[in-house]
């Protein structure tokens, strides 16, 4: 038995919970991104350690996105591959959880976790600073090496599957991790049992993520009849399609922001009108206001907000 600390990191509203894969936390609110973490293995605090980490659900435009890193001692390593970790999308599920449970059990290995919300993907990705999917991706694995490292663990190398250009991302962490050997490699989950395994854990997460989802904005809503999630799946433009709210949009489950779902709600949704939204009938370049003296502008009709108020333009004070 293990007593579990909580702590909350002020900044980004990330919530930090030591538990063995209980995601009971993020169910109270799974609009918001939480992380889990295995205790630290003694050992892993000792000796020098590989971190791998990997991803699941990128691409889909239902429910959370799960980043994972998987550590252990270095000497470690050929045990590891015994255990058959491989990427996880070869895998299916039952030995995927069978692979997670000898993972989670084995006490010289720990593991950490972000699920991340897809209502914090798309806010961030909506946002008036843009924030892309790489970036998001990126910041994800920079914070579980991060708290990896603040719990102790005696980080040595580093291995992660490329977002991005690979080359980039890896200076990109070797310059964050000067004291460590960072390898970012596209199919890094196929080549370093580490990733691997944090492939296998992210994936059984957000599958669990998944199936355990709340909809607590309209509980007649159901999480099983989706399809595969991907945008490009006739399941999901149907489900999609079915459960878009014509005034309130989408629940949480949804990333709102993904190209499909803003058609869908271009097309069906109630189409909103605000008074400083209305755009002008003829819009001014600003070049015209630098034009030569003498030289009549075609008249602009005027924006309604001004029109209503009696306001115009002041040229002398």
């Amino acid at each position: 038995q293990h007593n579990f600390s909580r702590y909350r990191i002020i900044d980004d509203n990330r919530h930090f919970i030591y538990c063995k894969m209980e995601i009971s936390e993020f169910e109270l609110d799974n609009s918001k991104s939480c992380v889990l973490t295995s205790p630290t293995p003694v050992e892993t605090q000792k000796e020098p350690c590989c971190l791998g980490i990997d991803e699941a659900g990128r691409g889909p435009v239902l429910g959370a996105m799960v980043y994972s890193a998987c550590y252990y001692p270095i000497s470690n390593s050929d045990k590891i591959k015994e255990l058959g970790v491989a990427d996880s999308k070869v895998l299916t599920e039952e030995i995927r959880d069978e692979l997670f449970q000898k993972l989670n059990s084995d006490r010289s290995i720990g593991w950490l976790v972000e699920i991340i919300s897809p209502n914090d993907i798309s806010t961030k990705m909506l946002a008036r600073t843009k924030y892309s999917l790489n970036a998001l991706s990126h910041d994800a694995a920079i914070n579980l090496i991060r708290q990896a490292i603040k719990n102790g663990v005696n980080l040595k190398e580093i291995y992660v599957d490329t977002v991005g250009v690979a080359e980039n991302y890896q200076n990109k962490l070797s310059e964050l991790f000067p004291n460590i050997t960072v390898k970012v490699t596209p199919k890094a989950d196929a080549l370093f049992p580490c990733v691997s395994a944090a492939s296998i854990i992210a994936k059984v997460t957000r599958d669990k993520v998944l199936s355990n989802w709340k909809f607590k904005e309209n509980k007649s809503l159901n999480s099983s009849d989706y399809g595969c999630g991907y945008p490009s799946d006739p399941a999901t433009q149907k489900w999609l399609t079915s459960n878009l709210d014509k005034i309130f949009g989408y629940p949480h489950f949804v990333r709102f922001s993904w190209s499909t779902c803003q058609k869908i709600l271009e097309e069906s949704a109630v189409r909103v009108r605000w008074d400083d939204d209305e755009e002008y009938d003829n819009t001014v370049s600003l070049l015209s206001y630098f034009s030569k003296k003498g030289i009549t502008q075609k008249a602009v009709k005027r924006h309604n907000f001004l029109e209503s108020r009696k306001l115009k333009q002041v040229t002398k004070l």
